[in-house]
């Protein structure tokens, strides 16, 4: 075959990638769809993230009303003494005993975090540019104090979510130095 040119994917010149044969636009085209394919899974985190925190905000502004933290309250101490009931118990027992401008300052974080992540998920589900570097930026903000956290105290959640952050980081990057080149 000869040399034919395609439409590059977003940020390059449309029709200026030679190709020398099938084999090269296949691969041409697995490319885009494999980069939007890892955007969106990192959306999805970013979509958890978010449904997560608006349940700790929903959680912490419904803990106010004093019915609702006694109900919880009962709820844990009656969960048992397993290992892993304890956590839940210690969690809800610790929440029940903030006052009730923790409770609300909870709730607004909570809230303000779900719309940054909601922001992230939205715009790197949609392969936006913008995201992208938004994302560098707020994930990347968060993983000195993420280090520290597991300086501090070293657990498997806080490993992972910090090797996490740095994977997505670090792929978003790699991937805007690749995508401009190209």
């Amino acid at each position: 075959m000869g040399n034919r040119r395609v439409p590059q994917h977003a940020g390059g010149a449309a029709g200026s990638a030679p190709l020398n044969g099938p084999s090269d636009a296949k691969a041409s085209s697995i490319e885009p769809r494999r980069s939007i394919g890892i955007l969106r899974l990192i959306a999805i985190l970013k979509f958890a993230k978010t449904t997560l925190l608006i349940g700790v905000g929903l959680g912490a502004l419904r803990l106010l009303d004093p019915d609702i933290a006694a109900g919880a309250q009962q709820w844990a101490s009656a969960l048992g003494t397993s290992s892993d009931r304890q956590l839940v118990q210690r969690l809800v027992e610790r929440a029940v005993s903030l006052s009730p401008a923790r409770l609300e300052t909870l709730g607004i974080g909570a809230f303000l975090y779900a719309g940054l992540f909601a922001t992230e998920g939205i715009g790197l589900w949609g392969g936006r540019r913008w995201a992208e570097y938004f994302t560098i930026i707020a994930t990347g903000s968060f993983i000195p104090f993420e280090a520290y956290e597991l300086v501090q105290r070293v657990t498997v959640l806080r490993a992972s979510a910090l090797a996490l952050n740095v994977a997505v980081v670090a792929y978003l990057i790699v991937h805007l130095k690749h995508s401009r080149s190209a």
